[in-house]
């Protein structure tokens, strides 16, 4: 089965490794690190039947980032990269632990669905005979994680407000914390011959959460089993190494017995290969996996504009009591359409609104005579067959009707209002090289985050003028 790769990774560096964090004994403890990770783990694959191409090479050098895989000789569409066999890839299934976790399953059910495999990669990291260790001497180094989550508080915000990044990172860390002291720690202190005190760490969980946020996988349902819960994450070696561009050249297949990385596009030797993550925008890339595509790479960027804010900019139209009442029986109408929420966003993309039936939706409702709305209601909204014509792909924005245009404009110059700079200042720093050289790194990944976002709102504005 040929399927987009589901991927999660972030670009890290650090001074101290993963396994020399928890002190693990044996071949790699005492926090000696391999003195050639990359034949080690060559090594293991050949021993576990993963399969590298002869074309193919494990390197640190012509990467983006970290470790990566280059191309030792030219490759064309459709060539077979590697091989990941099923039995090698580390999931709750197939670690040391894999009975226990099963017998367990109900006391371990989380909103992430990530416990399971968290769990098995805290007892395998610490296991001195873990037959993954040569798997986890490529993995990224602690300490310098650049996830937004571990930024400062201040820094984090001060960089990305109004991006929707530092909104996400304090959820994340409340969930993570509250997963730790519920599941994760009880179910540790209930097992203590399967886990030492050294991994019996918040500090060290959350770093592990950003690693299966940044590094593993989820093999998609087949098409007749979209009703079903989606699959447990797992760790695929060898495909957890290739880094993220939105024009990848690699994908990853699925089928019953491997895992396969396949070429997609023509990559001539010497060029770095690349996997996708997905359709991301960059505040997506930046928040689960540490970094941003620079302005204009990322051609899956995209820009939100949140529900409640056209909510905003309609009641700001209002004039009378009597008006602001009936807006809001129109909001909540569109809420029990389940068009809108408290929480939600529209999306806004290059070239397509993303969500583009809820925000047609919304502005119809929110625009219509008061009478028209009536008739709406009652009828409970309309079909799919009287539904209006107007679309709102990008190029024809600027046929909507003026009162959904003034809306729209009213709703994006809310959402600028959010950034604590305007587009002039990115734009500046962004056009003088020797300005933009001396910002920090986590300065330079947040400006390219709010300026591709900056950029898709200032087109809506030229749209809708």
């Amino acid at each position: 089965m040929e399927t987009e790769a589901k991927r999660r990774r972030a670009f890290l560096g650090g001074a101290q490794s993963l396994r020399s964090l928890v002190q693990v004994a044996g071949p790699m403890g005492g926090g000696d690190e391999d003195p050639d990770p990359v034949a080690g783990f060559l090594s293991w694959c050949g021993r576990v039947g993963l399969e590298l191409s002869p074309k193919v090479a494990v390197s640190r050098e012509g990467t983006v980032a970290g470790y990566g895989m280059v191309t030792r000789e030219s490759v064309q569409p459709g060539e077979l990269l590697f091989t990941v066999p099923r039995a090698a890839l580390l999931s709750q299934h197939t670690c040391s632990i894999g009975g226990l976790l099963e017998r367990e399953r109900g006391t371990l059910q989380s909103q992430s669905g990530w416990v399971p495999l968290l769990l098995a990669l805290l007892h395998e990291l610490q296991a001195p005979a873990s037959p993954w260790s040569p798997y986890f001497a490529l993995w990224p180094e602690l300490g310098r994680l650049k996830h937004p989550m571990f930024w400062p508080e201040e820094e984090r915000r001060r960089l990305l407000q109004g991006t929707g990044v530092p909104e996400a990172v304090e959820k994340d860390l409340a969930n993570i914390r509250r997963e730790y002291y519920s599941i994760v720690l009880p179910f540790m202190e209930a097992h203590p011959e399967l886990f030492s005190p050294r991994v019996r760490s918040l500090d060290l969980y959350q770093q592990l959460v950003a690693l299966v946020m940044a590094y593993s996988f989820q093999e998609p349902l087949e098409e007749e089993d979209d009703e079903k819960e989606p699959n447990s994450p797992l760790m695929v070696p060898a495909a957890d190494i290739l880094n993220h561009l939105a024009n990848h050249n690699a994908n990853l297949e699925y089928s019953p017995d491997c895992l396969r990385m396949v070429a997609t596009q023509p990559i001539p030797k010497g060029c770095e290969i690349f996997n996708t993550y997905g359709q991301m925008a960059n505040w997506q890339l930046i928040h689960m996996y540490g970094f941003a595509e620079p302005y204009p790479g990322n051609t899956d960027d995209t820009a939100d504009i949140q529900m409640v804010t056209v909510r905003e900019a309609a009641l700001q139209g209002t004039k009378v009591e009597a008006e602001r009442l009936l807006l809001h029986e129109r909001w909540d109408f569109l809420c029990k359409l389940e068009m809108v929420g408290e929480e939600g966003a529209f999306v806004i993309g290059r070239e397509e609104v993303i969500t583009e039936e809820e925000l047609t939706t919304t502005l119809k409702v929110l625009c219509m005579p008061a009478e028209e709305f009536r008739e709406f209601k009652d009828q409970d909204g309309w079909e799919d067959g009287d539904r209006e014509e107007d679309s709102l792909t990008i190029t024809d924005i600027p046929k909507l009707r003026a009162s959904w245009r003034q809306l729209l404009r009213d709703s994006v110059l809310l959402t600028l209002q959010t950034y604590a700079t305007d587009l002039k200042t990115e734009e500046d720093l962004l056009s003088n090289k020797e300005a933009y050289a001396k910002l920090s790194w986590r300065e330079q990944q947040a400006l390219q985050v709010r300026y591709g976002q900056k950029m898709i709102l200032h087109n809506l504005l030229e749209l809708t003028s």
